[in-house]
């Protein structure tokens, strides 16, 4: 119930929840308690061994038309080639079998976030117990750096704050407390509570353990994983669909075959059957499925030289297909760097540029050489716990982000830190909002006097801006000097900055140090007021400058991109637009943000059309966005979703795509992904959507390249059959064009360039078939052209007095050199291929050519090939004839493309213009 969240109880009413007190538990009853409930620890889940994951490999429509394939071959007592099937068989399977994580590996992933031990009270002391020892009611304590190892009740703390990004998103660490919050409050408004696997930065705290093991919110994540149940891609539904087609197709004409070939033409039922299994070997496409695994495989490898990693094959080809890209904002968008990116002084505003914790950047404006902001740079160094450091080229922060910001702008500045000076201080705490050093160094010489304190050094002061208000009685003037404080004027700028989502603080100070002879500084100290205000740091999490023309190159390419956070509705708001994501309300000129708790209220159906509309998503928990993800695909969206904290997982594994950030990424979140980007950097899914779709077009042209060679076979083993001739092929000839073919010039397509105009397009429908009528149109003249040529050639051949061996060595060098002149048409499927990137992309085509001539030449030369396949050598005028064929071949394929660009051109109305980038909430 949710009276009885412990969130929601007192400290005395969370403690008898458990069952315990102040003090803890006693040992025995932990001890009780650790039998009775179990470890505080994941189970482990439950995994297919090793076989059966191999095993599950050949579950593929495409690896069953292999399969067949080779139970055809070995009926036909062909060894060698259902040999040579069942080892692409093999391969395809341990290909996909090593290069695909398990899943599963992301519960391991949320493993490593729980903590090794514990403080505890056990009988009323402090001991350091295995955190899997923890049971509900200990009584556990907290320090900086200490990794929470149970979802805590917390009873006491002293300015406690934790890092609960991973876990929420939240970009800043929060300040926890004992007070109870509302039952409703989402995870991240729980102020009240600590939980298991986040991290304690700042402070100290007890709190009660109310949650172990898949209890917590972490094990909710765990079980939410769990229970998810990944999509097939959009290539295995359309292969799926097209093999059961096919299959119908081949078995359907085999039937008919069979019956003319026994009740019209009385052929024996022996040779009836060889003539069936002759017809199905030509019309099945067994290379097909080794040549697309090779195309994807290749394409992961493209994509890991631009930083991403894929860890399935499948989501390769599905980038292409994406329509809505689901982004969490800190760290995917933005550096997850808190930068001091606006200060106020009283002479007006300064920019400061550069990003994150490297000292790179300028401070612009009219008032950036103003007095107030060296005094700003000095507050920011001298009040400030945090440092710097440069390792392997990259900047890191060694304590808490907003100090590391304030300590970069004071160097972009241009202050130079000296010795340090400090007598005394007063740490920032929860009630007082503020930090106060006392330094032993006179201020700088520029900053002018205040009118209150001694000549015993400076006292620096940084905090909330209403709190430094009410401390100060004077500002520094434009050009240096003092003033009466103008209150009004820097409350309407922190409005200003807050309304940018900027976190704003401010900076005063005030010449004398503490007033009690043992110069420690306390708050009674600071309490006296008298302090001169400087100014305000506006200070945010920013958007990586990349991550914005990224978003731009998405949105231009139809795909919507959509942050889904668990940062605060103002931020989010903030971040896209600057960002460039979603459209502002014409009223006010803001992102309309959506946030956790009103999707709570939404219906599935609901929920659907929210995600539809809208852009923003704000304090969203794990259950919001995986709701999210799978609102959109019921409308048949095709979703990509990114992320890096734990809370990301359950929806990246829902996701058609998942894309982890693998340099800040947690472990949980790159296990549950698809594709881990190197380099955290949004831009890279950009680059990654454009290799998927031209991975897409290059499957694409495969199919139709290779479909024509099944097509025209088939035709001439039926049409031969049907009039009762002469087998222009056999089928061992067949299976030897088939592979040579598919190994060379098939493999070829897999290498081509993209498109230009491929981030042009609007997004791939899933939902349409995997050949549309054109390359319908296509497949049938080039299955027509190469079928009819072969049977010509081989019967002419025959009329003329030719051997039957070397009539059927002509047909089958006339039907893979018309192969060869229409893998040039079918490198660019609409646009004519009378252009020299024909000559000068794509050097993987002339190699496959190359490896092909010799191959047939082998085939038409070799003793030993004549043995085998019942070749035979050609003369020279042969071979003229050959090429003079292919060239016809291509020749026409090209004239049917000019005669589609014209049908193209004259169905599309003067002035229509391209999709709109922002898609319909369902599709037609």
């Amino acid at each position: 119930m949710a009276d009885h969240e412990p969130h929601a109880l007192s400290t005395s009413d969370a403690l008898s929840l458990v069952n315990s007190g102040d003090g803890g538990l006693a040992s025995a009853e932990a001890s009780r308690r650790l039998a009775s409930d179990g470890p505080n620890a994941l189970p482990e889940p439950d995994r297919d061994g090793v076989v059966t994951r191999f095993l599950g490999h050949f579950n593929d429509p495409l690896i069953h038309v292999l399969l067949a394939a080779a139970a055809i071959t070995a009926l036909m007592r062909h060894w060698i080639d259902t040999a040579v099937i069942l080892l692409v068989v093999v391969v395809n399977a341990l290909i996909g079998f090593i290069q695909e994580g398990q899943a599963e590996k992301a519960l391991e992933g949320l493993r490593t976030m729980l903590t090794a031990s514990a403080r505890v009270l056990r009988d009323g002391s402090p001991v350091t117990v295995p955190a899997d020892e923890l049971v509900a009611g200990d009584v556990v304590l907290l320090g900086p750096g200490d990794r929470v190892p149970a979802d805590l009740r917390l009873l006491r703390t002293s300015d406690l704050r934790v890092d609960e990004s991973p876990l929420t998103g939240e970009s800043e660490p929060v300040t926890k407390g004992a007070e109870p919050v509302p039952a409703d409050a989402g995870v991240g408004d729980r102020t009240s509570m600590a939980f298991s696997g986040t991290l304690a930065v700042a402070g100290t705290g007890a709190g009660v353990v109310t949650a172990i093991g898949r209890d917590t919110e972490i094990g909710r994540i765990d079980r939410m994983l769990g229970d998810v149940q990944t999509l097939e891609t959009p290539l295995t539904r359309s292969m799926a669909k097209f093999g059961k087609q096919l299959t119908f197709i081949v078995v359907g004409l085999a039937v008919l075959l069979m019956a003319v070939s026994r009740l019209v033409h009385g052929s024996a039922l022996l040779d009836v059957g060889l003539q069936a299994i002759s017809f199905a070997v030509a019309a099945i496409p067994e290379g097909l499925p080794a040549v697309m695994a090779i195309a994807l495989a290749r394409g992961v490898q493209v994509m890991a030289r631009r930083n991403a990693i894929t860890r399935k094959l499948g989501a390769v080809e599905t980038l292409g297909s994406v329509s809505v890209i689901c982004t969490d904002k800190t760290g995917t968008l933005t550096k997850n760097e808190m930068t001091v990116r606006e200060a106020v002084v009283a002479a007006g505003p300064v920019e400061i540029s550069g990003t994150g914790y490297s000292p790179d950047g300028e401070l612009s404006g009219p008032a950036a050489g103003d007095p107030a902001i060296r005094a700003l740079a000095a507050i920011a160094d001298r009040a400030n716990e945090a440092e710097g450091r440069r390792k392997d080229g990259r900047w890191l922060l060694v304590g808490e982000p907003t100090d590391g910001a304030l300590r970069v702008f004071a160097l972009k500045a241009g202050h130079s830190r000296g010795a340090d000076d400090r007598v005394s201080d007063v740490p920032f705490n929860s009630d007082n909002k503020w930090m106060a050093v006392h330094d032993d160094a006179p201020a700088p010489h520029d900053l002018p006097p205040a009118p209150a304190g001694g000549d015993d050094g400076s006292v620096f002061l940084k905090g909330a801006p209403d709190r430094l208000l009410d401390l100060c009685t004077h500002e520094i003037a434009p050009g240096g000097g003092v003033r009466g404080l103008d209150r009004g004027f820097w409350e309407a700028e922190i409005d200003r900055l807050s309304g940018r989502g900027l976190r704003v603080l401010a900076g005063a100070f005030r010449r004398g140090g503490a007033s009690e002879s043992d110069g420690d500084l306390d708050e009674n100290d600071v309490a006296l007021g008298g302090f001169t205000f400087a100014g305000l740091y506006g200070i945010i999490d920013p958007p990586r400058p990349e991550a914005i023309e990224a978003v731009a190159h998405c949105r231009a390419a139809g795909i919507r991109v959509k942050m889904i956070t668990g940062d605060h509705a103002g931020t989010a708001s903030a971040i896209a637009r600057e960002m460039g994501i979603g459209d502002p309300d014409p009223a006010t000129g803001e992102i309309p943000a959506i946030t956790g708790r009103e999707l709570e209220a939404m219906d599935d159906g609901e929920l659907a059309r929210a995600a539809a509309a809208h852009d923003v998503f704000a304090r969203t928990s794990p259950e919001h966005k995986l709701r999210l993800v799978g609102g959109l695909q019921s409308l048949g969206e095709v979703v990509s979703m990114t992320g890096d904290g734990v809370n990301d997982a359950p929806a990246l594994k829902r996701a058609d795509v998942g894309v982890a950030m693998g340099v800040k990424g947690t472990e949980a979140t790159k296990e549950a992904a698809d594709v881990v980007l190197a380099d955290d950097n949004f831009s890279s899914i950009a680059r990654a959507v454009r290799e998927g779709r031209a991975i897409h077009d290059n499957l694409r042209k495969t199919i139709v390249y290779m479909l024509p060679t099944n097509g025209s076979e088939a035709l001439v083993m039926f049409a031969a059959v049907m009039a009762n001739l002469t087998l222009p092929l056999t089928p061992l000839q067949i299976l030897w064009v088939n592979m040579v073919c598919a190994v060379t010039l098939g493999v070829a397509l897999a290498f081509e360039d993209p498109e230009p105009d491929v981030m042009d397009r609007p997004p791939r429908d899933p939902g349409e078939p995997l050949l549309d009528g054109m390359a319908g149109i296509r497949i049938a003249v080039v299955s027509l052209l190469l079928g009819g040529m072969t049977m010509a050639v081989f019967y002419w051949a025959l009329d003329g007095g030719t051997a039957v061996g070397t009539a059927r060595t002509l047909a089958v060098n006339a039907l893979v050199v018309g192969q060869i002149w229409y893998l040039f048409n079918a490198r660019h499927l609409r646009e004519h291929s009378f252009r020299a990137d024909l000559f000068t992309t794509n050097p993987a085509s002339w190699i496959a050519v190359a490896a092909l001539v010799a191959l047939q030449l082998l085939f038409t030369y070799a003793p030993f090939m004549h043995a085998a396949f019942g070749s035979a050598p050609l003369g020279a005028a042969q071979w003229g004839l050959i090429v003079a064929l292919g060239t016809a071949v291509f020749a026409v394929v090209e004239g049917e493309k000019a005669l589609g660009r014209v049908i193209r051109r004259s169905g599309r109305r003067p002035g229509r213009r391209a999709p709109s980038p922002r898609r319909p909430a369902t599709r037609p």
